[in-house]
């Protein structure tokens, strides 16, 4: 597993979300235990000390199913601001569970109906640390 970097005020309100969500049943276990895993596993900083390829919440992600180079973008959003019209996923996606903390050029295995693909982080078009949006 890669070194994984999050920031605290993220690893908080993500921490707060699966709280909630397992509160009133609108995450699964299995869902809540990857998210929590990959949490406890990552460097947790201050959003100031996050570096600019690192992806995190409100981060809108370009990436590539390596299999067949189909490029994808969308912003990891909390569950109350999902809207896949508009490409933002839930944090509570499995896509976006396996992408935060990850860097640019990070290739991350990922679970989809067909089985076992690799996705590579191509870009992070907007981060907002990187932007000197701390609180978002």
């Amino acid at each position: 597993m890669a070194n994984l970097i999050i920031n605290s005020l993220d690893y908080a309100r993500i921490k707060k979300c699966i709280n909630d969500a397992r509160q009133f049943k609108s995450i699964s276990g299995i869902d809540a235990e990857k998210l929590m895993k990959e949490l406890d596993s990552a460097k947790v900083v201050t959003p100031e000390e996050i570096p600019a390829n690192v992806v995190t919440m409100n981060s809108i992600v370009r990436l590539s199913f390596m299999n067949n180079q189909t490029q994808v973008q969308f912003q990891i959003v909390y569950p109350d601001q999902a809207n896949i019209k508009e490409n933002k996923i839930s944090i509570f996606s499995p896509i976006a569970t396996a992408l935060i903390g990850y860097k640019v050029k990070d290739e991350i295995e990922w679970i989809v109906p067909a089985g076992l693909t690799k996705l590579k982080i191509d870009e992070i078009v907007y981060q907002p640390e990187a932007s000197g949006h701390y609180n978002l």
